[in-house]
């Protein structure tokens, strides 16, 4: 891949930092957004151009949707800016939070902050990209092994997860006129300080959610962001509207 750009969400730790890194790694430039880790947003855009590529970071809440409008403006600007064009090739809707919340203390505005980060925020972030999406791009969304097996207290989180992948095949049938393909990635457990770091701090849960795997452990970072850049690769080019699992087959 020459001369793609690929903006990824959520992309200054964890899985959208890994996944940057592999995009980058196949020769992708990269676009990171964060929301507050200002800090670690800039090394990673300095860890993306070491590898040789173009990188840039730019705040942003996913939670926020009346903020979009001004994002598409900032993004278009370091699209500009750092490229010389007005458009990219990959949407990675990657950022997210993590909540455990069984239903009987699920308030309501616990709900709509899930909802707005999760789904309604990937929805119209989806949307209004798709005006500054290049023909041929493609869209990738995160989801959960969790929209097939249950985990209780992932009630919202899940089903959110689940509307996502619904959408993921919406967008696949209205733009594919277009060129554009549209996949969603459900990584299992994996190790990093998602949801407060509860796998990496709870070596009990570790444990066990490595038993339920065939593998034998639970995931690390690398396992999924090599996945997103195969998909937006010219070796993905026949993979559209599919959800695909990424878990070592835990809970088969």
């Amino acid at each position: 891949m020459t001369n793609k750009i690929a903006l990824v969400t959520g992309g200054s730790r964890g899985l959208g930092k890994d996944m940057a890194m592999a995009l980058a790694n196949k020769g992708v430039d990269i676009v990171i957004t964060y929301r507050t880790k200002k800090e670690e947003a800039e090394r990673v855009v300095a860890e993306i151009q070491k590898l040789g590529r173009k990188a840039t970071a730019i705040s942003f809440d996913v939670g926020d949707i009346k903020s979009f409008d001004a994002f598409i403006v900032q993004l278009t600007n370091a699209l500009q800016q750092n490229w010389g064009v007005a458009k990219f090739d990959f949407l990675i809707n990657n950022a997210g939070v993590g909540a455990t919340i069984p239903i009987a203390l699920v308030t309501e505005e616990a709900f709509d902050n899930l909802m707005n980060i999760h789904f309604k925020g990937v929805y119209f972030l989806t949307q209004k990209s798709l005006s500054i999406l290049n023909d041929g791009g493609c869209v990738i969304n995160i989801s959960t092994g969790t929209t097939r097996f249950c985990v209780p207290g992932y009630s919202v989180y899940s089903s959110l997860k689940g509307a996502a992948e619904i959408f993921t095949k919406y967008i696949a049938k209205e733009f594919g006129n277009r060129g554009i393909r549209s996949n969603i990635v459900a990584p299992g457990p994996v190790e990093t300080d998602f949801n407060n770091a509860s796998i990496r701090s709870n070596p009990q849960m570790k444990a066990a959610l490595s038993g339920m795997s065939p593998l034998g452990r639970v995931g690390q970072a690398d396992d999924i962001g090599s996945v997103v850049a195969f998909l937006c690769s010219e070796e993905g080019k026949w993979i559209n509207g599919q959800r695909i699992e990424v878990s070592g087959g835990i809970n088969l």
